[in-house]
């Protein structure tokens, strides 16, 4: 019997390309790429992780589930988070309390900043000035009165067009109560699932307790602002000193 080495190798017969039995190739369509998705961009899961971090990083809880991943992890984030860190220069302070400022009424740096140079105007001090402007804006005014579960909640409220001012529909986050005013939900929007919710007190034991110089009946989905609002009164974790400082050094 004959070993499997010395076996011949099988060769295969080619064929002529000029052969009428010659297989043709097919050229095949470019497959066209797929449309990313905004989910496949930015997840709510990403958008939300994000807010987490950032409240670690900060020290504060930007949101009720902030809150509780600070209670697990009470450190900053990343690699380094437990380990303790060299003393913050003065700028350093200055600089994470003005980003305290800006995340917890989720504003960006330009519309900070043109709030700081209308309180630095005003008359009294100009940090308390700052926070008691930044309150009484709208998606502020929805926060407080537990219509809101989140500043990003109602700006998406007031953009979508489902939020009143003294009967008159305002679609602009920073729009600027004025005391007397009533900010009430659309009647048309009060059957959303979102609205019921909140009209039943889902977002009550979450939230700080309602200010003083808020008149809200939250069974009718409305907040009056009776008053300026003073700072001891704003729930708000930040020591506005530190703020004036950072932009009177620029």
């Amino acid at each position: 019997m004959r070993s499997v080495a010395d076996r011949a190798p099988r060769t295969i017969p080619l064929i002529s390309p000029d052969c009428c039995c010659a297989p043709t190739r097919v050229r095949e369509p470019p497959v066209a790429p797929q449309e990313l998705t905004e989910k496949d961009t930015v997840s709510t899961k990403s958008r939300t992780r994000s807010k987490t971090r950032l409240s670690r990083a900060l020290g504060i809880a930007l949101t009720p589930k902030a809150a509780k991943y600070l209670e697990k992890r009470p450190y900053a984030p990343g690699e380094h988070g437990r380990t303790k860190r060299k003393q913050d220069s003065d700028y350093a302070v200055r600089l994470r309390e003005k980003q305290r400022l800006r995340a917890q009424y989720g504003i960006r740096e330009a519309q900070l900043k043109i709030q700081f140079e209308e309180a630095r105007k005003a008359a009294g001090l100009t940090g308390e000035n700052l926070v008691e402007q930044l309150e009484m804006r709208l998606d502020a005014i929805l926060v407080r009165s537990a219509i809101a579960r989140t500043t990003a909640q109602a700006r998406q409220m007031v953009v979508h067009r489902h939020i009143l001012v003294d009967g008159q529909l305002v679609d602009r986050p920073s729009f600027r109560v004025k005391p007397g005013q009533l900010v009430h939900v659309k009647p048309r929007s009060e059957g959303m699932d979102i609205f019921q919710v909140a009209a039943a007190g889902g977002h009550v034991d979450v939230l700080p307790k309602t200010p003083g110089y808020l008149e809200v009946e939250l069974d009718k989905l409305q907040a009056r602002l009776v008053r300026r609002p003073k700072r001891a009164e704003v729930p708000v974790t930040c020591d506005v000193q530190l703020v004036v400082e950072y932009y009177a050094a620029r």
